[in-house]
């Protein structure tokens, strides 16, 4: 039943079957945890016949992690969630920016309308495109 509506898809990142030949897929629960991550990871604009499709997430890189700008974040990823993922329902996010440094621990939570099972995903998203760790131990040691 699960497999009918929320179908089956190639995995992501793609990869081949070495026993098959074939593309590994992916169905149920993972083909929505894959989709809602295709959909972080696509820029809007990117998909030449679906503009509309992803998120604008990478424009908040460098952002400033203040309150406001991390509730306006947490509200537009739960838009393109919901607008480009049919098959979930109830998305809420949570944006944790103490863990680590340079990086934005977003939680998704979300119910899969078929099921009306709970899932969530975890997606690090860091501000700085080239963060080194070396770069904070010297900081450090400046001290």
């Amino acid at each position: 039943m699960e497999g009918n509506f929320l179908g089956t898809g190639m995995k992501f990142p793609p990869g081949i079957n070495p026993a098959t030949g074939r593309f590994v897929t992916a169905s149920g629960a993972e083909s929505v945890k894959q989709s809602i991550y295709l959909i972080l990871m696509t820029q809007k604009t990117e998909r030449f016949l679906r503009p509309e499709f992803g998120s604008n997430l990478m424009n908040y890189t460098f952002m400033d992690t203040g309150l406001t700008m991390l509730n306006i974040m947490s509200r537009e990823i739960t838009n393109d969630i919901i607008n480009n993922e049919p098959r979930v329902e109830d998305v809420d996010i949570n944006i944790d920016s103490t863990s680590k440094k340079g990086c934005l621990i977003i939680n998704i939570n979300y119910k899969i309308r078929e099921t009306n099972t709970m899932d969530n995903l975890v997606f690090p998203f860091y501000l700085y495109t080239s963060w080194d760790e070396s770069e904070e131990e010297s900081e450090l040691d400046l001290s």
